[in-house]
């Protein structure tokens, strides 16, 4: 009979052999969206299936089982350690809900996700909704079938909680509809004020920037934030992809951007953000690495993470006072004739619009609340995937008065519903929420922060971020996370109160 301390151990193993096939999936992803020829589609969905079916056959194992009840069920449970019962209380919660699913669900989920992102692609080009509206309604019925699945094991009221639960553990639709309203109310108040006060003449943004330069600019953004893509023991590269990600696993941990040479700001934030993702993956507790626990907390958190680094810090006053020389110095005569103060106006631009990727910080929370609220009532069975660019494009009235001209830049603008990634994106606006509690412990405890940015130095903040987040993992389920870091709940007022202060101070309203 085995002991404790060897079931643990092998519980550790099993682990490990899950986190080495998963982490190969994702860099097989990656290859998907980055290098892959057109033609090796087919061939990719076979891999990407197989990495999952294993992946599953491993979650499944009865083995797995075993070991978990001879660890729970042992006189000596109480001796283990904080870490160690997280460690087995994940590892509990992913076999339950693994073994509640067929292999082949699994499986036919995987080679539609591939095939209906390489569909959402072309249709994307060729503004087509009806194209990939038939990919998309295998990719919800699959998904649905996995979330019927669920929701006793996960305690889920409906299918889209437990969609929800996937990205946000413990989280609800209903919670998330009450922190959403008070979310929009104050969205609403502030983006009304800088709409009025606001007088910003941005059109230099779209001054053209060759794609060689904006490729120099992202390598100095990475040098920034200490993401390493240069040295001998760089864990890190950028990539180029129709939509920017992050993916990889503790030591390899690759972002993607995408170049237009008349955007060239839409580079810059977007390797801010992917940078932020790739850094709290990076700084993960190595010691905890293949463990259950050696995760991010949830895609809120992670998303806090890159959404800090963006427009915290990216789209600050102190920021373009650090780099704006830096920018002038690249790009030659091109922004000789702008200063600070415009640059910091045009960054910080509020305008009502039609991408969420392109979206400012102040209206980005309405494209988040208009899929959230699509998504419930898609699963809830309120609306039809026929029905979807309709009520895109009512919402997308009706919250941000801005008229949807076509489906590519309307409800196929994102990769995720192709992906079956259901029940994402609240995550999006969580991580905003997540940034205004994070940021009033951050003043406190480093009250000099933006005195460091200003100066071009972000490893006070990043020991920081390692101190409070990177390092606790997935310790904590994420409301427990925050309210063990800085003593409160999920309130929604500091990022409101953030976002007040700082453009009152840009427009002086």
């Amino acid at each position: 009979m085995s002991s404790l301390k060897e079931n643990y151990k092998r519980l550790l193993e099993q682990s490990k052999e899950l986190a080495v096939v998963q982490s190969a999936g994702a860099i097989l992803q990656w290859d998907m969206e980055t290098k892959m020829p057109p033609k090796g589609v087919e061939l990719k969905s076979q891999q990407l299936a197989f990495l999952e079916k294993t992946a599953h056959q491993l979650l499944t194992n009865p083995e797995v089982g075993k070991v978990l009840d001879a660890i729970q069920k042992d006189s000596g449970y109480d001796s283990l350690d904080k870490v160690q019962k997280r460690n087995v209380y994940l590892a509990r919660k992913a076999y339950d809900e693994a073994t509640k699913l067929p292999e082949k669900l699994v499986v036919d989920i995987v080679k539609q996700q591939t095939v209906g992102v390489n569909v959402w692609k072309k249709a994307k080009a060729a503004k087509d909704w009806k194209l990939f509206m038939p990919e998309l309604v295998k990719i919800k019925d699959l998904t649905e079938k996995k979330a019927e699945l669920l929701m006793d094991i996960k305690g889920a009221k409906t299918p889209y909680d437990a969609l929800i639960d996937d990205f946000e553990p413990k989280m609800t639709a209903d919670n998330i509809t009450r922190i959403f309203d008070g979310m929009r109310k104050g969205l609403t108040k502030v983006m009304d004020k800088v709409l009025e006060h606001q007088n910003v003449d941005a059109g230099f943004l779209s001054r053209p920037v060759p794609v060689a330069v904006q490729e120099k600019i992202g390598e100095q953004m990475a040098d920034f934030i200490l993401y390493d893509i240069k040295s001998e023991n760089a864990g890190g590269r950028i990539d180029t992809t129709e939509h920017p990600f992050t993916t990889g696993y503790y030591t390899d941990v690759r972002i993607t951007t995408n170049y237009h040479e008349n955007q060239f700001m839409s580079s810059i934030y977007s390797i801010l953000h992917e940078g932020g993702h790739g850094l709290y993956e990076q700084g993960l507790p190595m010691k905890w690495m293949y463990q259950p626990i050696g995760t991010s907390a949830s895609y809120g958190i992670h998303e806090s993470m890159s959404r800090f680094i963006e427009n915290m810090v990216g789209r600050s006053s102190e920021f373009w006072t650090y780099y704006l020389p830096l920018l002038k110095k690249l790009t030659g005569d091109t922004f000789k004739d702008i200063d600070r103060e415009q640059m910091l106006h045009a960054a910080n631009y509020v305008a009502p619009s039609k991408i969420r990727i392109e979206a400012d910080e102040v209206t980005y929370g309405m494209h988040i609340i208009i899929r959230f609220e699509i998504e419930r009532d898609l699963f809830s069975g309120k609306v039809e995937v026929s029905e979807l660019p309709e009520v895109w494009n009512q919402k997308y009235m009706d919250y941000l008065g801005v008229e949807i001209l076509n489906d590519s830049e309307g409800v196929m603008q994102d990769t995720h519903w192709a992906s079956g990634l259901f029940g994402y994106f609240p995550s999006y606006a969580l991580g905003n929420i997540y940034d205004g509690v994070w940021l009033t412990k951050l003043d406190k405890d480093l009250p000099n922060w933006k005195g460091d940015v200003e100066k071009g130095v972000y490893k006070n903040i990043k020991a920081w971020m390692t101190e409070n987040v990177y390092g606790y993992a997935n310790l904590y389920d994420p409301e427990d996370l925050v309210k063990h870091v800085t003593g409160t709940g999920l309130v929604v007022e500091p990022f409101i109160e953030y976002l007040d202060d700082k453009f009152r101070g840009i427009y002086g309203y």
